[in-house]
C-alpha cells in the first residue's frame, strides 16, 4: 500500500478518496438542469442563459452534429473563446461521443494546421474574428465541416449574425442557424463510457513538436470531483442558487475546462464569461455582481485584479470568496495582499497530462510560502532520483515528480513513443523537479524541461527556436526565459546572423509574429557573436539565464 501520510493534512470536510460514479462528462450538465434550471448557467456580459436553456441548445447542436454524421470518435476541433457557444459545442460534441480537440484562437495557420493533420479533424467549430486564419488552412487541410459563430451572437439585444453578414465561404454552416433549424431536439443516444477518450489536449515538448494528451471521460469526472470536494471547506458553506464562478481561464485551456467549465456543472454555478482578459473590461464586469464564490486564475491575473486602483472602492476583499492560483507560482508580495483582505486563496500543480490537477495547497489549513502544497484524493506521489528514474530520492533530496492516480491520461494521441517515455508502470513523470519536506509539502525548485512560463501560457523554446531558425539571415538561435515582474516570465532571443548579414531586433520579432500566437513571440532580442554551447554543440540555454540573473543581483 502506498503511504499517503499528506493526508493529516487534509481540511476537515476533504475525504481521502472518492467515489467516482460511472458518467460520461456531459452528463454533468444534467445535474445543474434538474436541481436548477431557471438559475443563469452562464452570464455574457449581462446577458443570461439558464442551465435548462443551456441543456435545449446542446441537445439541439448535438443533433447538428449527428446531422453531419459526426459519429464516434471523430476529431471536433473547438477553436473559440469563453463565449456561450463553447459550452454548447464542447457538451454536445461529447453527447455524440466524438473527441475534442482544443485549439487556441491565437494559433496561426501554420500552428493550426499541424494539429489538424495530428487529429484528422473532421469538424472545425470557430469564430468571425479569426477567419482569415481558418481561410488559410482550409487552402492546405482538407475539414469536411467547418461552423461558424459571431462572438456577440448571444448578448441579448445585438443582432444575431447569418452566414450572409460573416461572408461564409461555400459549404461553411452558421452555427446560430444550425440550431435553430432543429424543430423537436432529441437526446443523443450513443453509448459512452467513462474509458472513452473525451479531450486531445495539446501540449509543447522538448522536441519543439507539440503532443496531445488524450483526457478520458474517467479523468474529466475524477478533475471536476477532486476540484469540487477540495473548495468543500469555503464553497460548501454557499448556498448552490448563490454560487458563482469568474470563467476567465479560457476554457480551451485544461485548467479553465476541469476548474471552471465542469466544476460549474457540478457545483450548479453560474459562470461569469470573459472572453479576453482585459483589465478593465474585467474590473466593469466584476462590479456588476455582489459576490462571487470562485475566481481561478493565474498569477499575473490575480496580480491585475487586486493591485487594481478600483479594487478597494469596489469592495473586492468582501466580494471574493475563494481565489486559485495555477500555471505559475503566485509572489509572495502577492499572497500577503490577499491575506489582508481576507479572501480565501490555495495555489496548486497540474499538467495536461494529470487533467489539469495533482498537488495543492488547502483552503483554510496549513499553507507553505513557495509551496505547490500536497497532492489531491486518491493521487499518489512520488520523487525519484532524476537520472536513473525509478530510485525514490530521501526527503528533502530533489527529484523528479512522478503520480500516478484517476487523473492521469490515457497516452498521447498516436505517439507511442512519448507515451512510453513519459507514462512507466501507471506513473507520470512529469519533468519537473521538486522536494518534499518533513511535513510532505512539495516545492518545484527547477525544471527538467526548458519550459518557460508566461503569464500563465506554458512556452516552449525549441519551437521558437526553430521558427527563427526560418529567418534568412539567422545563422544561430536559441530563446530562454527570463524573470518578468508582470508575466512571471518572458521571452528573450539570443541570435547570430550570417555572415556580412544585418538586422534589427523589430525585424526579428515581426518575423516571428507571423509564424507565432502573440503570446510566444520573443519581447526582445541580442544580437550576438557566438552562443555558449557544450563540447558536443548543445546550446546551453542555462549559461544565458545565468548571465541573466547576474545582471538582476544587486551588487555586493
Amino acid at each position: 500500500m502506498f503511504e499517503r501520510s499528506w493526508h493529516r493534512h487534509y481540511d476537515y470536510n476533504v475525504p481521502t478518496s472518492i467515489r467516482y460514479p460511472r458518467l460520461a462528462a456531459h452528463e454533468l450538465l444534467q445535474i445543474p438542469a434538474n436541481a436548477y434550471p431557471d438559475k443563469p448557467a452562464l452570464n455574457f456580459f449581462g446577458s443570461e442563459m439558464t442551465f435548462w436553456e443551456l441543456r435545449d441548445r446542446v441537445m439541439r447542436f448535438a443533433n447538428v452534429l449527428e446531422g453531419l454524421e459526426v459519429s464516434k470518435g471523430d476529431r471536433v476541433g473547438l477553436h473559440l473563446p469563453n463565449v456561450p457557444q463553447y459550452p454548447i459545442a464542447y457538451f454536445a460534441a461529447l453527447s455524440v461521443g466524438a473527441i475534442v480537440v482544443n485549439l487556441n484562437p491565437l494559433y496561426t495557420a501554420d500552428e493550426l494546421k499541424q494539429i489538424v493533420t495530428t487529429t484528422g479533424l473532421n469538424t472545425l467549430i470557430t469564430f468571425d474574428m479569426v477567419l482569415p486564419n481558418i481561410r488559410a488552412l482550409v487552402a492546405q487541410v482538407d475539414i469536411p465541416n467547418v461552423i461558424v459563430t459571431k462572438v456577440t451572437d448571444f448578448i441579448k439585444g445585438m443582432e444575431v449574425s447569418t452566414a450572409a453578414s460573416l461572408e461564409l465561404d461555400g459549404g461553411w454552416h452558421h452555427f446560430s442557424a444550425m440550431i435553430e433549424g432543429i424543430a423537436s431536439p432529441k437526446r443523443c443516444k450513443v453509448e459512452v463510457i467513462p474509458e472513452d477518450p473525451a479531450l486531445i489536449q495539446f501540449t509543447g515538448g522538448t522536441t519543439g513538436v507539440p503532443k496531445g494528451a488524450v483526457i478520458t471521460h474517467a479523468n474529466i469526472i475524477a478533475g471536476t470531483f477532486q476540484c469540487s470536494n477540495w473548495g468543500n471547506p469555503t464553497i460548501s458553506l454557499i448556498p448552490a442558487e448563490r454560487r458563482s464562478v469568474v470563467a476567465a481561464i479560457p476554457f480551451f485551456h485544461v485548467y479553465g475546462n476541469i476548474v471552471v467549465l465542469n466544476w460549474a456543472m457540478f457545483s450548479c454555478a453560474t459562470m461569469i464569461l470573459i472572453p479576453r482578459f482585459d483589465i478593465e473590461e474585467v474590473m466593469n464586469l466584476l462590479g456588476n455582481f455582489e459576490e462571487i464564490t470562485f475566481f481561478p486564475a493565474v498569477p499575473t491575473m490575480i496580480n491585475a485584479v487586486i493591485n487594481h486602483p478600483r479594487a478597494e472602492e469596489m469592495g473586492l476583499d468582501r466580494k471574493l470568496g475563494l481565489l486559485n492560483s495555477g500555471a505559475a507560482p503566485m509572489p509572495m508580495e502577492l499572497i500577503e495582499k490577499v491575506k489582508d483582505m481576507g479572501i480565501y486563496f490555495s495555489e496548486g500543480y497540474g499538467l495536461s497530462e494529470s487533467t489539469a490537477l495533482g498537488i495543492s495547497n488547502p483552503i483554510l489549513g496549513l499553507k507553505k510560502p513557495g509551496s505547490i502544497g500536497i497532492p489531491f484524493p486518491d493521487n499518489d506521489v512520488r520523487l525519484v532520483d532524476i537520472e536513473n528514474g525509478e530510485t525514490e530520492v530521501p526527503r528533502g533530496e530533489p527529484g523528479e515528480i512522478c503520480m500516478r492516480g484517476p487523473l492521469i491520461m490515457r497516452g498521447y494521441w498516436e505517439n507511442p513513443e512519448e507515451t512510453a517515455a513519459q507514462l512507466r508502470d501507471g506513473w507520470l513523470y512529469t519533468g519537473d523537479i521538486a522536494v518534499r519536506d518533513e511535513d510532505d509539502y512539495f516545492f518545484i525548485v527547477d525544471r527538467k524541461k526548458d519550459l518557460v512560463i508566461a503569464g500563465g501560457y506554458n512556452i516552449y523554446p525549441r519551437e521558437i527556436d526553430e521558427v527563427l531558425f526560418q529567418h534568412p539571415k539567422v545563422l544561430d538561435a536559441v530563446v530562454v526565459g527570463i524573470p518578468d515582474e508582470y508575466r512571471g516570465e518572458t521571452i528573450r532571443a539570443y541570435i547570430v546572423l550570417k555572415e556580412g548579414e544585418s538586422a534589427s531586433e523589430e525585424e526579428i520579432i515581426s518575423f516571428c509574429r507571423e509564424k507565432l500566437a502573440a503570446y510566444k513571440v520573443p519581447k526582445s532580442v541580442e544580437f550576438r557573436d557566438e552562443l555558449p554551447k557544450s563540447a558536443i554543440g548543445k546550446v546551453l540555454r542555462k549559461i544565458l539565464r545565468e548571465e541573466e540573473e547576474g545582471k538582476r543581483k544587486p551588487p555586493s
